[in-house]
Parts: structure tokens; sequence; C-alpha cells
């Protein structure tokens, strides 16, 4: 695979991961006063990592979002442990992360836009 297809392919893989994220967090809102339910997360930033870290190269077909429940927040007295303060900062944190995302994919595409021009 070449580093322009490469490096496309992780940003769609980001997009992927961040719409699905995206999700996640829209469904722990909806539930924060559903007894028992727990948060849900989006594991890709440390497979992402890990895959560019790699001296293998990055095995696109292997970086594939996970959803997960991290069990790591404090539980309310009904069994819940969703915070909305946090969830919102989640969805900031998302909404950029996804915005740079489609800009650097847009940027990437005038890129190989440009260089078809020059070289047409």
């Amino acid at each position: 695979m070449s580093q322009s297809n490469s490096i496309t392919d992780l940003l769609e893989a980001g997009i992927k991961a961040e719409g699905l994220r995206q999700k996640t967090i829209a469904s722990n809102m909806a539930n924060i006063e559903t007894p028992g339910y727990r948060r849900l997360d989006v594991k890709f930033d440390e497979l992402l990592a890990k895959a560019l870290t790699s001296s293998g190269g990055v095995d696109l077909d292997k970086l594939e979002p996970e959803i997960h429940q991290p069990r790591n927040t404090p539980v309310r007295p009904n069994g819940n442990d969703v915070n909305m303060e946090a969830e919102v900062g989640n969805l900031v944190k998302n909404t950029l992360r996804h915005t740079a995302y489609v800009r650097l994919l847009a940027k990437r595409f005038t890129q190989i836009e440009a260089a078809i021009r020059v070289g047409s």
C-alpha cells in the first residue's frame, strides 16, 4: 500500500471511529437515568498509536474501533455511572477530533487533485 493510500485510509478509520464514539456518547446520555446502565466508550486511539509504532507497519484490517465498558467511573446508588458533564466534555472532544480528521482528509484530496492537474 502506498503512503498516500495509507494516510487516507488512516484518516477514514479515524472518521469511522469518531462516528461510532458519537453514537456511543449519545447512548450514554440517553441512558443517564436508566438503573443499572453502565457507560460505554470506544477504544481506538490506543489501537491507532500501537499500530503506528509497530515495526511491522499498519494493518488497516485490524484497525477497528472497539466498544468497551470502562468500569472506572463512580456508580450512583441506582447502579448507573453516566455523568452528564463528562459525556458533554467527551462529545466536545469527539467533535473536535472528527472535524480534524475531516479537514485533514479534505486537505489530502486537495493535494491529490493538485498533483493530477500538474501531471496532466
